[in-house]
């Protein structure tokens, strides 16, 4: 058994849900700051052949540039208010509700961590520096960034625990 994850531990700390937030949003935004100062845009990096490659772009709009173009205000709307609204509850549960399942705990913090990243550069840069890019012949992705990771990775937490707790629910009937 892992620690921390277990339904029969002790909750995480509220020093361990600010670490994992912090440090989920500090690694995002120190990957943008180098990737700003030092990456051209639209030039590309090999970091494993043609499969896993650096190229930086400004993404105004959603998940692959959905909404860019959308009026500013609409687009202030969809992609800053509601996310910030959406994060805010999300904090407010994983501080707040008490009955909350470690796993569920990392991956809330996870998808706030990478959620402020990426609502931090729209309010300040207004865009999103993208740059993280995978082809794997039969599968490519859109240009992302770490707080995408993230958030992704905070998901498969969430829904993880989601499908695991329905599992160990049907055993006991």
């Amino acid at each position: 058994m892992v620690i921390g994850w277990s339904l029969s531990m002790s909750r995480i700390s509220y020093v361990m849900i600010a670490l994992i937030i912090l440090l989920n949003l500090g690694f995002d935004q120190i990957s943008k700051t180098i990737i700003r100062n030092e990456v051209n845009y639209y030039e590309i990096i090999s970091l494993i052949g043609n499969w896993f490659t650096i190229t930086k772009v400004e993404n105004t709009g959603a998940f692959l540039s959905a909404g860019s173009a959308l009026p500013y205000f609409i687009r202030l709307i969809l992609l800053s208010v509601i996310p910030l609204v959406f994060l805010s509850y999300g904090l407010y549960m994983v501080l707040v509700k008490k009955d909350m399942p470690n796993m569920q705990i990392v991956g809330w913090c996870f998808i706030i961590g990478g959620g402020a990243g990426n609502l931090y550069d729209r309010i300040v840069h207004g865009s999103v520096t993208d740059f993280l890019h995978l082809d794997l012949v039969l599968f490519q992705t859109g240009i992302f960034n770490l707080a995408d990771v993230s958030i992704m990775t905070g998901m498969l937490l969430v829904l993880s625990r989601q499908f695991i707790y329905k599992k160990e629910e049907s055993l006991t009937f």
